[in-house]
């Protein structure tokens, strides 16, 4: 009876041992399962993700590849637009150089139409004069000017800018005044014009000319070189880009009379080399035609 009981408790293990590895079994092969499912989940996913990715990346480049030649056409314009403006700007401040030494003799009018940009001249000595002249020398005329009554002059700006009618009441004035010293009307226009250039002839039309004087010698005559103001001038003008126009013994050049007060600026490279080479500026510019 005992033996039987053993036996039957030996079979009950061997089924229970059986049925805990098929279980276990069961298990694994559920796990397995789950963990191929899971892999090829993932692996599903990853192949989605990657095509979005990459139909993304095309939509993207394909966008790009749209919008760069427009970027670039705009870019290229803006470019063009900038290159003109500057050449523009160029042009224009080469004119302007030029125009510095814009030729106005008895032979060589103010060119038609021509205005400059006026400001007002004013230094020490002379704060309120009512004069101008063209404002690219107005601030080295009034650096000049100071300069000058540093050095022991007393310099005066007495003329200035002229209009075409102030001119004509000038000339008309010396002629006038010509007759009542016994000069013939016939020749009277042409003495004039000698010291008072005629109406669209005179450089105080440009702006850019100026008469200054010493104020203890108001006189319009070669006695004024000789003051403190025009020793100081002639020796410094050209520094802050003047010259003197009408240096002695050069009436037959210039076609007008010895003026130790008439100063012209040119700019300061100008008046360097017009200096430094003693010329007036007539002879300036054949020198530089001739290049």
């Amino acid at each position: 009876m005992i033996v039987k009981e053993k036996k039957n408790g030996r079979k009950s293990a061997g089924l229970t041992i059986a049925a805990i590895l098929l279980l276990l079994t069961g298990v694994g092969i559920q796990i397995g399962l789950g963990v191929w499912q899971y892999r090829q989940s993932c692996e599903t996913a990853g192949a989605v993700l990657t095509e979005i990715r990459q139909a993304a990346e095309l939509q993207a480049e394909s966008e790009r590849s749209r919008l760069i030649p427009i970027a670039e056409n705009g870019q290229t314009q803006v470019r063009l637009r900038l290159e003109k403006l500057a050449a523009r700007k160029g042009r224009t401040l080469r004119n302007k150089h030029l125009e510095l030494l814009l030729l106005v003799n008895p032979w060589n009018k103010v060119p038609e139409g021509y205005v400059p940009e006026l400001a007002p001249v004013s230094h020490w000595n002379q704060m309120t004069s009512g004069y101008e002249a063209d404002a690219r020398c107005t601030e080295a005329l009034t650096q000049m000017l100071n300069d000058c009554m540093l050095g022991g002059g007393l310099p005066y700006v007495c003329s200035a800018y002229r209009t075409q009618d102030y001119q004509q009441m000038l000339f008309d004035d010396k002629i006038d005044r010509l007759l009542e010293e016994g000069v013939s009307p016939d020749i009277a226009p042409t003495v004039a014009a000698r010291s008072v250039a005629i109406p669209g002839t005179s450089e105080h039309q440009l702006g850019l000319a100026l008469d200054i004087i010493d104020e203890n010698y108001p006189g319009l005559n070669e006695a004024q070189e000789w003051t403190p103001t025009q020793q100081w001038l002639m020796k410094h003008c050209w520094e802050y880009g003047f010259i003197l126009r009408y240096p002695n013994g050069t009436s037959d050049i210039t076609g007008i009379i010895y003026e130790p007060w008439h100063y012209r600026y040119v700019g300061t490279a100008h008046a360097q080399a017009i200096h430094e080479r003693e010329l007036t500026l007539e002879e300036y510019l054949a020198m530089r035609r001739g290049r």
